[in-house]
């Protein structure tokens, strides 16, 4: 963990997700989310405590850097552990690996597509709370996934894009053995 985590955004109060539908997320996801959730309450939390505490004796507090710096942490501590606890709580986990229909496009599904300009790309189709683009995973509700979704192994889907609509084929489907 960094000294700093930015918990700017406001995701406590982030919208649950589109259209009503259910949180998904896989084991892996929802095991990051509760360590994240753990580490903060029983590690970083207590340290700054501490600090806190600490700073607190020492008269001053208008000015006493490490007490304000120490409270401002512990709110966005606390902040994100609620962010946390309310996405885990209404998380159903879903195992791709147990997917019978593999021939088609559902939550987990690893897909390779061309497009129109004859790009590879694989994405793998996860939970809004565990996608991260940067390993390749989309969020089920993004753009990409929702053009993917029940397509079937050589299918080609239309795919709305900034520049336009696009097309694009199918090439692979796998799920997590």
């Amino acid at each position: 963990m960094t000294d700093e985590l930015d918990f700017d955004d406001d995701e406590a109060d982030a919208a649950p997700a589109p259209g009503g539908s259910k949180n998904y997320m896989t084991q892996a996801g929802h095991g990051r989310m509760l360590a994240e959730y753990n580490e903060l309450m029983k590690a970083e939390r207590p340290k700054v405590v501490e600090i806190v505490s600490w700073a607190a004796g020492n008269g001053d507090r208008s000015e006493n850097g490490d007490y304000l710096y120490g409270k401002k942490r512990l709110r966005e501590i606390d902040k994100r552990a609620r962010f946390l606890m309310k996405r885990l709580a209404i998380a159903e986990i879903v195992d791709p690996s147990a997917q019978t229909n593999r021939d088609q496009i559902f939550f987990g599904a690893t897909v390779t597509y061309v497009n129109d300009a004859d790009v590879e790309r694989t994405v793998t189709i996860l939970g809004v709370d565990e996608a991260d683009i940067s390993r390749g995973e989309v969020s089920l509700h993004a753009p990409i996934a929702r053009a993917l979704m029940r397509a079937k192994l050589g299918d080609v889907v239309r795919l709305q894009t900034p520049a336009g609509w696009e097309e694009i084929e199918i090439l692979r489907i796998a799920y997590p053995d």
